[in-house]
């Protein structure tokens, strides 16, 4: 069995070290993440498991505190090299005295790692002090690569920490924003790495391969749930007997339960791609989307949005004018009505056979009105967790505030990316016409509890559309890729 790398996280202090491990690791719950100073007092360590064994091992290290009266202590002691100081530095009084934290970081680097990454917040200015850092953690003789954090903040120095990190001879270097990481950045750095240790070279390229298949399963994963929810959605039927149908409270109230069922299967979703992604239930907030009040589910039954949906899907402005609709009852995205259930149950036939078809025949003859959800809500439901999916795929995870959804889709609206601006979900919508005539393929659902929803078909269809959205997922936007390596000048002398 190959050795794990050992590899230390060092810097400065609230640079981003636990940040960067908890990203690293998709461990949220690693360490503690503060914007207070210190956060981290003592060295420990945490593990990348890769198929079952530990690839890396990570050793999270308190933050460098006064570099410039160390660096001047060092240069004092007795020694031929500058590991011998660092060595006799750890053995005498100041590494149990004024000097105790620094002592930690570099008793870590010099005897239980294989190379260091040194964290750099690129926001701050290139102070005598960061320098001062970098310059003792080279004297461990260790491979150094400088990790730059917070390159996409308005603030950040990018250009001038490239230029002190070529006059310190580091010239390995790796963007990562531990909040929103790069896309491919991930494997970047430890391709990077690889340059620094050439004796693990096959290690770091095997830890680049895994790290690709688990971020293709992730993605596959997610798209199953997002498949399954709209499946849920589209075999939603409710029934309203014909008595009620004249009764407004009762209207209002079928409406407002239907509703609530399509918001429920949203929010399943939803905690089902948290799950995927190993995020914790409330670091996700599907906030307000523009001029718009309410969350993100309510605006599945927006009338704008879905008079939208439905012209991209053909469908002119006709939205919720289902058959036997009833004027003063809220149907935006919903049809009411024993005719519009029959087409869709029609539809739906070849895979469902002529059961359902005789059930709406009952129901029709019967004077039972049956609600269902209209194609625009599917698009809007389908484009609305696509989002979340990419954002929670990019979402690192340090990130302290909750996820704006809508944030998201701005960022991707703005690189030219959207489930409904862009190549077209249709054929998503088109493919789920099956599962109308399926009523028990709802899960949750009392008949599909009854009747029970492990189907064959229902998996088949679940896999088909999962394909579709995988093909929509890969489609990245301007935001995801990392920025172009700055023009730097030469050293001055």
């Amino acid at each position: 069995m190959t050795e794990p790398l050992r590899i230390a996280i060092v810097g400065h202090t609230n640079a981003g070290k636990t940040s960067l491990l908890r990203t690293l690791t998709r461990q949220v719950d690693f360490g503690e993440v503060s914007d207070r100073p210190g956060t981290t007092r003592h060295a420990e360590a945490i593990d990348l498991r890769l198929d079952g064994q530990v690839a890396v091992r990570f050793i999270d290290t308190p933050g460098l505190e006064d570099s410039v009266a160390l660096l001047d202590y060092l240069q004092g002691l007795p020694g031929e090299s500058r590991p011998e100081r660092v060595r006799a530095f750890l053995h005498g009084p100041e590494a149990r005295a004024s000097f105790e934290q620094e002592a930690k970081v570099l008793r870590t680097l010099l005897e239980q790692a294989d190379a260091a990454m040194i964290v750099i917040d690129t926001r701050e200015p290139v102070l005598p002090k960061y320098r001062a850092e970098i310059d003792i953690l080279t004297w461990c003789a260790r491979p150094i690569l400088p990790v730059l954090n917070f390159v996409r903040d308005t603030a950040s120095r990018r250009d001038a920490w490239h230029q002190a990190l070529l006059e310190s001879n580091l010239h390995a270097r790796v963007e990562f924003d531990v909040v929103a990481p790069f896309h491919g950045a991930e494997r970047q750095l430890y391709a990077d790495l690889a340059t620094l240790l050439p004796t693990r070279r096959q290690q770091l390229a095997d830890i680049v391969d895994a790290l690709a298949r688990q971020a293709d399963e992730r993605r596959l994963a997610a798209c199953r749930v997002i498949a399954g929810a709209l499946i849920d959605v589209a075999a939603m039927r409710r029934a309203l007997p014909a008595d009620q149908v004249d009764e407004p409270a009762r209207r209002q109230a079928f409406v407002r339960a239907f509703q609530d069922d399509v918001r429920r299967h949203a929010r399943g979703a939803v905690d089902g791609l948290l799950t995927v992604f190993a995020f914790r239930p409330d670091d996700a907030e599907l906030a307000d989307l523009p001029q718009l009040a309410g969350r993100w589910a309510d605006d599945l039954f927006n009338p704008e949005l879905l008079k939208d949906a439905g012209k991209r899907l053909g469908l002119g402005a006709v939205i919720g004018a289902g058959l036997g609709a009833v004027a003063d009852v809220a149907l935006a995205g919903l049809s009411l009505g024993a005719a519009t259930t029959l087409g869709a149950t029609l539809g739906g036939a070849a895979s469902g056979g002529w059961r359902p078809l005789w059930r709406k025949l009952e129901n029709r003859l019967g004077g039972v009105q049956e609600l269902t959800v209209e194609d625009p809500v599917l698009l809007l439901l389908a484009d609305r967790l696509l989002d979340l999916a990419r954002a929670l795929a990019r979402r690192g995870h340090a990130a302290m505030g909750r996820l704006s959804l809508h944030a998201a889709a701005a960022a991707a609206a703005e690189g030219g990316e959207g489930g409904l601006g862009d190549a077209p979900l249709y054929p998503l919508v088109r493919a789920l016409s099956p599962a109308r005539g399926h009523p028990e393929w709802e899960r949750g659902a009392l008949r599909g509890m009854l009747r029970g929803t492990d189907d064959g078909e229902r998996r088949a269809l679940e896999q088909l559309l999962a394909r579709l959205l995988d093909a929509r997922f890969e489609a990245t936007d301007a935001s995801l890729a990392a920025p172009p390596p700055p023009a730097l000048s030469a050293p001055s002398a």
